[in-house]
């Protein structure tokens, strides 16, 4: 097996990173932080909406003295939950999508209900865009985040 190697080539041992190189970027930091804003800003709103949905339509102002069926409304708020806790991506794109039903509902309701129905109309859709800002900018970011970690991967082994 020796005589096939023509020549042994030396591996020197890595050297130590200096203090500059040890401390990610300021970028790298950041990023991770604000993504666990916007995801608890995602959480806390859709909680939210899904207290308000239930609390309005059985005791606050509901349709029909006692609670009405239209409680039910909350059900499909309680099905991304997990997948927000989870940090999946695709709940975050498709809640973004759904919430905009929830803020149709509340325009509708906020033009057409008497006052205390009107309120929790407008708390709706105060809601409803918060958890549509939360879920876009918490999308925007770990994609972001993800890029330039693609970038610093793609660019250590050339440097």
């Amino acid at each position: 097996m020796a005589a096939m190697m023509p020549f042994a080539v030396p591996i020197a041992p890595p050297s130590p990173p200096s203090p500059a190189s040890a401390r990610p970027p300021a970028a790298a930091t950041a990023a991770p932080r604000s993504v666990a804003r916007t995801r608890a800003l995602a959480v806390a709103s859709l909680c939210g909406l899904i207290l308000l949905s239930l609390a309005w339509e059985l005791w606050l102002a509901p349709i029909r003295p006692g609670g009405s069926w239209l409680a039910l409304k909350a059900l499909p708020l309680c099905l991304p939950l997990a997948g927000l806790l989870k940090h999946r991506m695709y709940t975050y794109r498709w809640v973004s999508l759904l919430v905009w039903l929830y803020f149709t509902e509340g325009v509708v309701r906020a033009w057409g209900d008497p006052a205390p129905g009107r309120w929790l109309a407008l708390a709706e859709v105060a809601l409803c865009l918060l958890l549509f800002a939360a879920c876009a900018l918490h999308v925007r970011l770990r994609l972001a985040h993800g890029r330039a970690g693609a970038a610093r991967a793609a660019a250590a082994p050339a440097a």
